[in-house]
Parts: C-alpha cells; structure tokens; sequence
C-alpha cells in the first residue's frame, strides 16, 4: 500500500440493483481479486452465506479493500433490502463518499428515494451509478428526470450514452470531451466522437457547467462570456462540490460486463473527499478509530471493525475507550469479506478489526493513547415492529441461546430480545420477518441453537361493566385449628388505565387490622386471572365488611377468603374482553395508498389521517388505530404492495373492547390445548 490515507466507499441502493456485484468488478478489474464472483453462486468476496446465496441478496454490511493506481479503498457493501440496511447505518455515515446503485428503468426510480433522503439526512457525499446499463431502453435524461425530485442536490451527470440501436455501448465523458467504446473485460476504447453525437455532447456538457457554476461565481463568470473554462477548473469544481454534498455526480456502466468501472474507479480516486473532512463532517478531533460494527468470527473471536481517523494503530497499542478506560487492541485485522488477515499496522483512513477490545460498542470513538475529541457516532435505531416469540428446542440448550442471542444483537444494530414478563415469553425484535428468519437461520448455523418459533402472545385483557357486592368465605375445618375467613367486597369498573384499586372501609373491628393485607392479597390473585381467563384491568375492589374466629382465623384464610369473593364478584359484574391497540404510522409512496388502506381495514383498522409525506416526491403518510392482533404479518403485506418501500412504526396506543363473537372466538381459541 501507498502511503495515501485509505478512503472509504459505502456502495447502498435498492435491492437487486447489483451493488455487490460493483463490488466484486471494482475488486477484480483493481487486481484486489482473480475472479469476480456473485452472490448466487455463494462465491462473492462479500456475503457468500448460505442466507444470501438462498435470497440471491446479500443479508449483511461486509467490508472490503483494493488499491487503484496507488490509492488505498476501503469498501462497504450494504444490503439492498431495508430488512438488513439498517444494520448499516453508523458505518454509512462514516463513510468519505457513497456510490447509490440504481438500474436504469425511470419506472424504478423512485425505489432510490429512500436511499438518497437517508444520505441527505446523514450529510453523506454521495453520487449515482447506473447499473447494468446495457438493458436500458429509456434515456439518461428521462432517468435523471425521474429523479430529479427525490433529491435536493443537483443531480450532474458526467456522461452520455453512445448507442448502437437500442443498446448502449459506449460513452462519452463531458469533461474530457472524449468518446469511449465498451469492450467486454477490457478497458473502454477511446473513439472518435460521431458527428451526430457532437450537437447532444455539446448541450448535455454546458448542462453540466450551469450545474457547476450554480456554486461558483467564477465559472459563472467565463460562461457568461462565452470563455472556455479550463479541465483544471472543471474537474477542481466537480471534486469540492462532490465532497461538499452541492452536486450528486452520476455515471453508468455494467458491473456484470465491466463497462464503465475503470470510468468510477477514476472519479472515486479525484473526488472522494479524504479521511480528514469526513472526520470534521463526523466531530471528530484527534487521533482515534469510529467503530463500525462488531463481529464475531470463528477463526478470530470477537472483533470491533473501525474506522480510523487521524493516527496510526499498531498491534497492541494502547487505546481508550468512550468512559476513559484503557484498553489494549489484542490484534489487528484487514478485512476482505468473511477472510481476515493479522496485519502490524494500520495507517489513517483504514477500516480494520480490532481484537479483544470488548468493551467497545458500534459508534463508539476509541482514542489512540488519549481520547479525541467527539462522541460516540449515533444511528437511530429502525423501527423494530416485527417480533416473534421464541424458546430453545432442547432445554439444555437455554443457556447457550441467550449467549447466542446477546452476541447477534451486539452485531446487528437493527436486533434487539426482550424477556416479557406477563407472558414469561422470549421475544426476539426485528425490522421485517425476512429480517428475523435471518437471524433464526443463523442461530442454528453460528450457534447450533434449534428453536421453535411463534406469533408472541397477545395481551389481552378484561374488565367489568356495572358494580356488585360479594361475600367470600373460606371455612374449613379439619381437627385442631381450622381456617376462617369472611370478607365482603364491593367491586365496580374505573376508568380506563386506572388499574387495580384496594381500599378499606372496616367499621368496628369487622376485621381485625392485620388480616387486610392479606384480602389485599387474595384480590390481586383473583385479578391475575378473571372469569373470560385474561388478567383483569381497571377495577376497585372495596373491603365493607366480614368477621373472623379469633382461633381460626389467619393470613391464608384471609387471602383466600378475599381471592373467592373477588373471583366471584368479577364473574357477576358482567366481564367483557380488552384487546390492545396500536397506533401505525405508515410510510409509503403514493401509488401504494389505496392498497395499503385497505389491507389495513381488512384488519380491523380505524382510518385517523392521510397526509402528504413533506420533503418526499409522491409519498404518503398514512395513519390508523389498528388492533395489535393484526400487526402480524402487516410489515410483509405492505412491502409486497409497495415494491419493497413502505414501512410502518407503531406503539401501543390504548385497550379497547373487543365484539362479542370475536370475543368468543378469541377465548375459546386461547382455551383449546396446545
């Protein structure tokens, strides 16, 4: 390697737009591999799991590196589908430039938005490849037309297609002014430029100029005079304003055939902003190394993948952590995909594993020698609305689940179990289904951990209509000292979320004073468990009156007693069924509305607004009440209507009863056997 500070290139786009297939051309066609390989055939540099090979798509963030004409890179190759884009968030945003992958269908480009809203939102350089270039039937104009809307940077493009009939196979690049001919696996050839070519070259490239001179006084300036600006000032202007985030350059070609690839290799070795100003994007001052992601290798054991910013690293340097604890980097690592090879040293700008830094977390800063001023890099956590319920297949296997859990949640940001407490259920949360049978498929090939796997248990509740007055009595007698206890309750409904009320209106020693924590007691036992069979809700139960023998008496007599006439008072106070209900936020291109709407009134969905999504071209924001029961499945039923773009957020927004029939069906099923 040079001695050049490695620069970083996230590759994101939309699924199946080919960017890990840019990857493997940008690693062949630079020597970093002999044989570009894909993610079908399991034989990608990046995601070759079985996972991805059985989507056709990469299921996780990989990192890679080549060298072009002496400059170091560093890749990130980021899934396409947003069940696993999200895992990516905090190395996206340390990245020096991002290359959105996109296919060159307009009738596609609003699959793009999402990606380019989200490079906006994280002050990303960013510019367009438009991939597969030799299937394209429209123009580059009506692509860039297409797009225009979805981002609020000029989109420049920097070359124009040359076409024989109606496949593309060459271009011509408006800053050189030069035509170039596809040839299959070999660099572009340079041509001369057709006549007919030189009247849409000339306009498309003054197009670019404006586009330039929109941020510079300067070039304005000698367009304004009809002077001739020079290539210096040009490509100095595409570079600043690439790296400034002013202009989204775009260029095209085919990774699968190796058209244009030497093309981007150029561009991102000109206008790629250096390690330095993404440091100053990030808040970062210092020497120090911005964890990416952390991975659990089989052959190296846990590593912290980090950016590095600002200093060199050496095999068992010294570092500090966020809280200022001294830790010691136990190895380092280059990364191609899933090998990894032990390295001395790491210069600035590198992207490496740190071994046996185990304090360290994703977006964590770690200082070389002292900490450097910034914090830890922070990505919003995706929505997480899809959950399953899930146990261990064999109970010796309990312990090792939850160790295999806490290490795939350490690795995918977008992961996260819960242990819920009212259903004793393991609950595993996830972006989509796809997203979470990943993770299941993963446990039993990282971890050898078999689960079973269901819709989590709904929280149903119950609650009463009109008030009642009941004596419970629990008298037993069995030689020696016998048990008794009389209590009398009068129970009547509250408002909602109230929840259980106990009060005491003992009168004349009725009662005497320390058997009525116990009735409390025996109330909250009955309540855990009503008469349709779901916990009760909502409810005061008022202790009036009783009596007690002064032998026989005591604790468990007294809790018993309050338990029955608690459990029978509900039973005559005519119970009703509660189910939970959620509020949904949907997110969703326009064309997609009508048929989320009414898969959500199929639902059950109460309709609240539908508003334009602000800032976005042709989105809708769509909000409803809908019951959590029918959450399941919602997230794969509007991404299947949506072109894989909808998404939804949701928490829980009140109980509301539930109709008779439906509630009768609900309790029956929760009563038939497993």
């Amino acid at each position: 390697m040079s001695g050049t500070q490695s620069r970083s290139i996230a590759l994101i786009g939309p699924a199946g737009a080919g960017k890990t297939s840019l990857a493997e051309a940008l690693l062949h066609i630079s020597g970093a591999i002999t044989r570009q390989g894909s993610v079908e055939a399991g034989t990608s540099v990046g995601d070759a799991s079985p996972e991805a090979r059985e989507r056709g798509s990469s299921t996780e963030i990989n990192f890679m590196q080549f060298e072009w004409m002496g400059d170091p890179f560093s890749l990130i190759d980021i899934p396409g589908s947003p069940s696993f884009a999200d895992d990516a968030a905090i190395a996206l945003n340390a990245a020096d430039l991002a290359v959105v992958v996109i296919d060159p269908d307009p009738a596609r480009a609003p699959l793009a938005e999402p990606v380019l809203r989200k490079l906006e939102r994280a002050g990303v350089p960013h510019a367009l490849f438009v991939n597969k270039i030799e299937q394209a039937r429209g123009s580059i104009q009506e692509l860039l037309a297409a797009l225009s809307p979805m981002s609020a940077a000029a989109l420049v493009a920097r070359q124009i297609p040359i076409r024989s009939g109606d496949r593309v196979d060459g271009f011509v690049d408006l800053a050189l002014e030069r035509a170039y001919h596809y040839e299959a696996g070999k660099p572009s050839q340079q041509i001369a430029l057709a006549e007919e070519l030189k009247a849409d070259e000339s306009d498309a490239r003054f197009h670019m100029l404006e586009q330039l001179a929109d941020h510079d006084d300067v070039l304005l300036e000698q367009l304004l005079s009809d002077e001739q600006p020079s290539l210096q000032t040009i490509f100095a202007d595409l570079a600043q304003e690439t790296a400034s985030g002013l202009i989204v350059p775009v260029l095209f070609g085919s990774a699968a055939n190796g058209f244009g690839i030497r093309r981007l290799l150029k561009m991102l070795r000109h206008d790629t902003p250096s390690p330095e100003q993404t440091a100053e994007r990030l808040g970062i001052d210092g020497a120090g190394a911005q964890v990416l992601k952390i991975s659990h290798a089989a052959t190296v054991g846990r590593l912290a993948i980090a950016r590095l910013f600002g200093g060199k690293m050496t095999d068992g340097a010294e570092l500090q952590d966020s809280a200022g604890q001294t830790l010691r980097a136990g190895g380092l690592f280059a990364l191609q995909g899933s090998a990894t090879a032990k390295i001395a040293s790491a210069d600035p700008g590198a992207v490496l594993g740190i071994a046996k830094v185990d304090t360290a977390k994703a977006g964590d800063l770690i200082g070389i020698s002292a900490r450097p001023g910034g914090g830890a890099l922070q990505a919003d956590r995706p929505a997480t609305n899809c959950a399953i319920a899930i146990a261990a297949k064999d109970h010796k296997d309990e312990v090792r689940l939850s160790t295999a859990l806490n290490r795939l949640a350490e690795e995918d940001h977008a992961l996260h179990w819960t242990q819920d407490e009212a259903s004793r259920e393991t609950l595993l949360h996830g972006v989509s289904d796809e997203h979470l049978n990943v993770v299941l498929a993963r446990l039993r090939r990282r971890y050898g951990v078999a689960v079973t796997a269901q819709p989590p248990t709904i929280a149903y509740r119950e609650s009463i209509r009109k008030p009642v007055t009941q004596r419970g009595r629990h008298k037993k007698q069995s030689g020696g000292h016998g048990q008794f206890g009389d209590v009398v309750l009068e129970v009547r409904p509250l408002e909602r979320g109230e929840g259980i009320r106990f009060e005491e209106r003992i009168t004349g020693g009725a009662i005497p004073k320390q058997w009525i924590p116990a009735v409390e007691k025996g109330v909250q036992d009955a309540t855990a468990k009503g008469p349709v069979g779901f916990p009760v809700v909502d409810v005061a139960a008022i202790l009036v009156d009783g009596s007690f023998h002064s032998v026989d008496s005591s604790e468990l007599a007294f809790r018993t007693a309050g338990r029955i006439a608690m459990s029978e008072a509900l039973a005559a106070a005519s119970p009703y069924l509660l189910e939970p209900i959620a509020h949904v936020t949907i997110m969703t291109p326009g064309s997609a509305s009508s048929r989320i709407t009414s898969a959500v009134a199929s639902r059950r969905g109460q309709m609240l607004r539908m508003t334009s999504r602000e800032g976005w071209s042709a989105w809708d924001v769509i909000e409803v009440l809908l019951p959590e029961a029918g959450l399941q499945g919602l997230e794969a039923e509007v991404r299947s209507m949506s072109q894989g773009m909808a998404f939804f957020e949701t928490h829980f927004d009140h109980l509301a009863e539930v109709a008779p029939k439906l509630a009768s069906s609900i309790v029956q099923r929760v009563k038939e056997p497993a």
